[in-house]
């Protein structure tokens, strides 16, 4: 990767930040390409002098992502959104990421998708990813799709989402408590990025599913959260009856839902297809090992609290 440049679009984000840092350790030149790349600048600190470069880009422009990518040696399409115009973003922008990439002779992409990728899925969501993904082999077929579950760290708006509600409410009601995710530690995700990039001849063409050592249900997850930021409310699991009544209303106070994330509750998010990780020599991270170091923010008495406190 030495002074390989890597534009990586919508770089800026939650798992784009994780990316740039392991493309730069790597020795790689990083252009970080997003609607507003000011709000990425926090990221100048991370590497060398002249190491990274900020562009501004729409994939809904397809003029704007062509000059975003222009001069590259590798494209990471990182861009995804869990409301609005999935189609316009997760389809159509897809695809004009992956056919700036071959117009510009660009040496390898790699797309981030979803596990839950499906045309045909009853979500809006899931066909967008899988019309994205169809759209990506059609332009550039040598493109390699990384396909994700729940992704958390952090600055994650999962977890970190769950702990908050938790803290603020002596109840918390949980959607779908049977439903199973397979979370993936946003470092993970980062150097499988990286590793795809390094060996583009090797896992090219490849659509990889990148899932944790652990399979959790939604009310197991809910449960060691609390436990880890030393809450004990009442888990109050709701029969899905109720939980698509309160998804078609459009919410649940504090987590909402969507009725299009319904639907995507409505299947395993786990790995099915080929173990990304694995195939790329990564060893996955516990939940459990990392996570406790940043939820301790929503104990009682902060770092200095004890999980055994009660709600």
């Amino acid at each position: 990767m030495n002074d390989k440049l890597v534009t990586l679009i919508g770089g800026g984000g939650f798992l784009g930040r994780y990316v740039a840092q392991e493309l730069m350790k790597a020795g790689a030149r990083v252009r970080i390409a997003q609607r507003d790349p000011r709000a990425a600048l926090f990221l100048r600190t991370q590497g060398g002098l002249g190491q990274m470069q900020f562009a501004a880009v729409d994939v809904t422009k397809p003029e704007s992502v062509a000059r975003a990518v222009q001069g590259s040696d590798g494209v990471v399409n990182l861009v995804g959104v869990l409301a609005g115009n999935f189609h316009a973003v997760q389809a159509e922008g897809a695809a004009t990421v992956a056919q700036a990439a071959t117009a510009a002779g660009v040496t390898a992409l790699v797309h981030v998708s979803a596990i839950g990728a499906d045309a045909a899925s009853d979500s809006a969501y899931g066909r967008s990813k899988g019309d994205g993904e169809a759209a990506v082999r059609a332009a550039f077929p040598r493109a390699t799709i990384l396909r994700p579950s729940i992704v958390f760290g952090r600055e994650d708006q999962f977890v970190n989402r769950f702990a908050g509600m938790i803290a603020a409410t002596p109840v918390v009601p949980v959607l779908r408590a049977g439903a199973r995710f397979q979370p993936v530690y946003v470092a993970d995700v980062a150097a499988a990025v990286t590793r795809v990039l390094a060996e583009p001849g090797r896992f090219g063409g490849e659509t990889l599913e990148l899932g944790g050592p652990d399979v959790v249900t939604m009310g197991d997850l809910i449960r060691w959260i609390a436990q880890a930021i030393g809450r004990a409310p009442r888990i109050a699991e709701l029969p899905d009856v109720v939980g698509g009544l309160i998804a078609k209303a459009g919410f649940l106070p504090g987590a909402p839902i969507t009725a299009d994330q319904w639907k995507m509750l409505q299947r395993d998010n786990v790995v099915t297809g080929t173990d990304g990780l694995a195939a790329l020599g990564i060893t996955p991270t516990p939940m459990a090992s990392v996570a406790p170091s940043w939820l301790v923010r929503y104990r009682r008495e902060g770092r200095f609290g004890t999980v055994s406190a009660s709600a």
